[in-house]
């Protein structure tokens, strides 16, 4: 299925300071240089530690992924939505059959959450390997990659699609004022259990109160969640 043409990075800045409320976060956001400063230095240090440590898991995986279904490539890649609505490409570990987005119409009845996220626990395009991926959060490891780019942070909210974005109102469009994260307060705070509504709300949440020491606890927390994660698929 062919993504739909994301909107302009003119309509995100338009739409984000259609209210004084939304105006002001923005401001807010931008003054805060050395927090920035900061946490790219950790997140590229972060990173580049993450792609040493799980260089072993590079090797491993992909020949899994082959095994449970030779047609399709190792990496997944998605044009996502990122910092004040530019878009980029996110990289993952394949968890899913060959051309699984050409499937997703079939599914969209089946939705589990709410708003426009989509999420299906028992999803059928999930291929066996694919499962313990989700489960263990391995497959987004390549994000890693984002990260060192840029693109991406160790923590702030998940990067949205374009046609999740299209639905967006005034007020979930907040949460594209910053960098979108590898995890953030929606993972350690119950991550597919959540429904959109709550993760908007943790994601504002985290903008509003973001700092070094809470990103370190976010971090922190992402690592216990990964030894409990019940509510990931």
């Amino acid at each position: 299925m062919a993504l739909s043409k994301p909107p302009t990075d003119k309509t995100f800045t338009s739409a984000v300071k259609v209210r004084g409320k939304v105006q002001q976060l923005y401001v807010n956001v931008k003054r805060d240089g050395l927090y920035l400063f900061i946490k790219r230095m950790m997140d590229i240090c972060g990173a580049l530690a993450g792609l040493i440590i799980l260089s072993p898991l590079f090797i491993l995986i992909p020949i899994l992924i082959k095994l449970s279904d030779p047609e399709g490539p190792v990496f997944f890649k998605q044009i996502r939505i990122g910092e004040n609505g530019k878009t980029f490409t996110i990289y993952k570990f394949r968890s899913m059959v060959h051309k699984a987005e050409d499937l997703l119409d079939r599914l969209l009845d089946k939705n589990e959450t709410s708003g426009p996220l989509f999420k299906m626990k028992n999803d059928p395009r999930v291929t066996r390997i694919g499962r313990f991926l989700r489960k263990t959060s391995l497959d987004e490891f390549p994000q890693l990659v984002n990260v060192l780019k840029g693109e991406m942070s160790l923590v702030g909210p998940r990067p949205p699609l374009p046609r999740e974005v299209e639905k967006y109102t005034d007020y979930d469009r907040q949460r594209l004022l910053i960098k979108p994260g590898c995890t953030g307060l929606w993972q350690v705070e119950g991550r597919s259990s959540v429904g959109f509504e709550t993760m908007v709300k943790l994601d504002i949440e985290y903008i509003n109160k973001r700092g070094i020491l809470l990103d370190i606890k976010i971090i922190l927390k992402t690592i216990l969640v990964l030894f409990h994660s019940k509510d990931a698929y």
